[in-house]
């Protein structure tokens, strides 16, 4: 497994989303999903995401196990946004408001170094932007923990170009995280990817399988779990499902011409579009994980590019509903 650079941060060329492995995508498997961690490294993946939205707070807790004693194995990413001093772990109920203020920034830190078992994160992004709060409150209180040791490099997440440019001129921004896919090409026609290079930040692709659909492993809201949020989403229902049903078809046909499975393409489309992207897909089961590491290996070349862009039918749907979008892009 190569590396890659995001800012001076050197990372492997793909990282592990492990979010799905205690929320949001239904039943978990503990055992399975440290496995899973361990695996990764074994790859050459050392690159692990996660936040304390995710549970809340118990998929920290996770990494955290899955990490003891090999800390300096891994690169670990966690993110803070909304208020936790009263959650409850796998209760999203309990979970506060987004809260970019300094104190916050302070106050949040400290339990997400308890929960991972760490002395210092390598990369701490704010995972939404507040709209309430001046980004250069938010970005300056995170610079007072690099210079603490608590964190030794910021991000920031689903941010606008404007906010990273301003975050930017407070402290270094390593990466910039959004979702990139196939099926979510914004970053690249909304000036996101283009601010980050011009700023020699690095650009973080999270989702790169469509959250699994991509990769084919489900055609139907019905075939996931009661719990899995991709049931109740924008694009997994009605006639968006329909259409995005032949989107999805068309990336296995190109990936059966390539010799590859359908999530090998997808992820190596993302590699492909620059040496500063490092897509993230996210898995809790080793044989998932060995599929989408064989990405890597996949070579598209410029005729390959072109047919994909040319050939691949539009996406049908919003990525999130209205609540969700309305936190996006600030």
């Amino acid at each position: 497994m190569n590396t890659r650079k995001l800012g001076s941060l050197e990372v492997s060329e793909l990282g592990l989303g492990c979010m799905g492995m205690s929320a949001f995508y239904g039943a978990a498997d503990e055992d399975e999903a440290i496995a899973t961690i361990h695996r990764a490294r074994e790859l050459g993946i050392n690159f692990l995401d996660t936040a304390q939205l995710y549970g809340p707070l118990t998929n920290e807790e996770l990494v955290g196990r899955a990490i003891k004693g090999r800390r300096d194995d891994y690169v670990i990413a966690t993110k803070f946004a909304r208020r936790m001093d009263n959650a409850t772990p796998g209760e999203m109920s309990t979970v506060g408001k987004l809260d970019g203020s300094a104190d916050h920034v302070h106050s949040s830190i400290d339990g997400s170094l308890q929960r991972l078992g760490v002395e210092s994160i390598d990369l701490y992004y704010q995972h939404r932007v507040d709209p309430q709060i001046e980004i250069e409150e938010t970005v300056g209180a995170m610079a007072e923990l690099v210079q603490q040791g608590k964190v030794r490099h910021i991000g920031l997440s689903e941010a606008a170009p404007d906010t990273i440019r301003r975050a930017h001129a407070v402290h270094p921004i390593t990466a910039v995280q959004t979702e990139y896919s196939l099926w979510s090409r914004d970053p690249s026609k909304n000036g996101v990817l283009a601010t980050c290079r011009e700023l020699g930040i690095g650009f973080v692709a999270y989702s790169p399988l469509g959250r699994g659909f991509l990769s084919g492993r489900f055609t139907s809201p019905d075939q996931l779990d009661e719990g899995d949020f991709r049931r109740n989403g924008p694009r997994f229902s009605g006639e968006n499902l329909k259409a995005n049903l032949q989107l999805a078809q068309k990336v296995a046909e190109l990936a059966e011409e390539k010799g590859a499975t359908a999530a090998q393409l997808a992820i190596a489309w993302v590699l492909a579009q620059g040496e500063d992207i490092v897509p993230i897909p996210g898995t809790k089961r080793r044989e998932y994980l060995e599929q989408n590491a064989g990405a890597a290996d996949v070579r598209l070349t410029a005729e390959d590019l072109r047919r994909i862009e040319a050939e691949l039918p539009t996406v049908a749907g919003e990525r999130y509903d209205e609540t969700g979008m309305a936190a996006v892009h600030l």
